[in-house]
C-alpha cells in the first residue's frame, strides 16, 4: 500500500515562493508518474504538474508554466514542487498523487490511484 505525505504548504504574499514536498512509502512501480494536483473551494480538481519516474519527463498546466517546477528523487521516493511568482489564483489545497497518466491528457487525474492528504497553499494579494 502506497502512502503519500505532503508538506511545505503555507501562506505567502503574491510574488513569493513556496516549495512543496511529497514523501512516498510503499512500493512504487517503474513507469508510474508522480503528480501534483490542486483544488480550490467550489472548483474541480486540476492537474498542476506531473513527472515520470522513469524518464523525468514533465508536464505542466498552462497556468503554471514558467513559474512552477516539479522534481523528484527516485531513491528517496520524494517529489517536490517549487512554486515561484505565486498568484492569488494559485490558492488551493495541493495534493500529491502517484499512478499513471492519461495518454491523451497528461494532467488528468483518473489514473492516479494513490493520494496524499493535501497541504494548503494560500497566496494573498
Amino acid at each position: 500500500q502506497v502512502q503519500l505525505v505532503e508538506s511545505g504548504g503555507g501562506s505567502v504574499q503574491a510574488g513569493g515562493s513556496l516549495r512543496l514536498s511529497c514523501s512516498a512509502s510503499g512500493g512504487l512501480y517503474r513507469g508510474m508518474y508522480m503528480g501534483w494536483f490542486r483544488q480550490a473551494p467550489g472548483k474541480e480538481r486540476e492537474g498542476v504538474a506531473v513527472i515520470s519516474r522513469g524518464y523525468d519527463i514533465e508536464f505542466y498546466a498552462d497556468s503554471v508554466k514558467g513559474r512552477f517546477t516539479i522534481s523528484q528523487d527516485t531513491v528517496k521516493n520524494t517529489v517536490d514542487l517549487q512554486m515561484t511568482v505565486l498568484r492569488p489564483e494559485d490558492t488551493a489545497m495541493y495534493y500529491c498523487a502517484a499512478g499513471f497518466r492519461d495518454g491523451s491528457n497528461p494532467l488528468a487525474s483518473a489514473r492516479y490511484m494513490y493520494w496524499g492528504q493535501g497541504t494548503q497553499v494560500t497566496v494573498s494579494s
